[in-house]
């Protein structure tokens, strides 16, 4: 059995499972083993045909899960999955593959704990043999089993493989989603807040693959629609050799970059201030939001630490990271 000395879920240190506070947003209370009773493998057919239920996007395969008596096992035939399990890609062209997992459970608890950004409930579990995989609470779901309405950017732009190419969904700028975004919610101004500290976030904390269908709305109780929770966040700087924006457009446009900008091909806090500016977000929010991200916090070293990288990937993703804030704060 796998130990652990930290919470699988938010990473509190003096936890050999899950802490209540995680079964309780992860499980809805539930008592939860962290240790799946089965193994990954991308050939058994029982897994094969979860994969589909879902879809594999890019190179990560995603299987369909549900909990049952204490254990999180695969979706069976008929039922509706709850839960995503992401295991480590087999695709061999990855640097430090196996770490894929937890990079991405780290990169939304910083996200969530640090800069309080709304994001997918998650976790990390493993497979019998030890290895581990990233786990996600599906928030397209109503309590009561019922699907809630949601749309991602590719769609609301209307783009697809047939109309912008096979790389569609990294067309356009970050300025054109702010302009979705402000012609598909009534109450855009709050939701702007949040996207542009979602852009601010993926570019310090190097996600290259915030594509178009990495950003969605959903519709809420009330029948209007929100930012959903944040999801797919991660480092991908360890794993790929990455621009600074997975969008081909970039932030903005070109005339609107800073000198710096210009000069040295990477973006600097004026830059987003521009970006905020010309997106509408409010300047007292724009202010405190630049703010919140040029203050090193502690806790972002306290969660690495604690997660489950190794020490050489460790020390990557705080170079990364120390090296993308020094970029932004010239």
């Amino acid at each position: 059995m796998k130990q652990t000395t930290v919470c699988p879920g938010n990473l509190t240190p003096g936890y050999d499972t899950y802490s209540p506070k995680s079964l309780k947003k992860l499980f809805e209370g539930k008592k939860v083993s962290h240790v799946l009773g089965f193994d990954y493998d991308a050939d058994s057919i029982d897994l094969a045909e979860s994969i589909n239920q879902i879809s594999v996007s890019g190179v990560q395969e995603k299987l369909s899960a549900v909990v049952q008596n204490g254990q999180i096992v695969l979706t069976p035939q008929g039922q509706h999955g709850r839960y995503i399990i992401k295991p480590a890609p087999s695709y061999k062209n990855l640097r430090f593959r196996n770490f894929i997992p937890a990079n991405e459970h780290l990169t939304m608890q910083i996200a969530k704990q640090v800069f309080k950004i709304k994001t997918a409930e998650n976790g990390i579990v493993f497979f019998a043999n030890g290895e581990a995989a990233y786990i996600t609470k599906r928030f397209d779901f109503e309590a009561d089993g019922n699907k809630i309405k949601q749309e991602d950017f590719s769609s609301l732009a209307q783009k697809t493989s047939d109309t912008h190419g096979k790389d569609y969904k990294y067309t356009g700028s970050y300025e054109d989603v702010a302009a979705l975004l402000k012609s598909n919610v009534s109450a855009w101004q709050v939701e702007m807040s949040n996207l542009f500290t979602l852009i601010v976030f993926n570019y310090l904390f190097a996600n290259g693959d915030a594509h178009l269908k990495n950003f969605s709305l959903q519709q809420s109780a009330n029948g209007d629609y929100l930012l959903s929770p944040a999801y797919d966040l991660m480092n991908t700087s360890i794993h790929v050799q990455d621009e600074d924006f997975a969008l081909q457009d970039g932030l903005m446009p070109q005339g609107e970059h800073s000198e710096i900008y210009r000069s040295s091909g990477h973006p600097c806090k004026e830059d987003f201030i521009t970006f905020a500016n010309r997106a509408g977000v409010l300047p007292k929010k724009r202010d405190a939001i630049i703010k919140m991200f040029s203050t090193e916090s502690p806790l972002i070293d306290e969660l690495i630490n604690r997660s489950f990288l190794d020490e050489k990937t460790k020390r990557m993703y705080t170079r990364s990271h120390q090296e993308r804030l020094s970029r932004f704060l010239r």
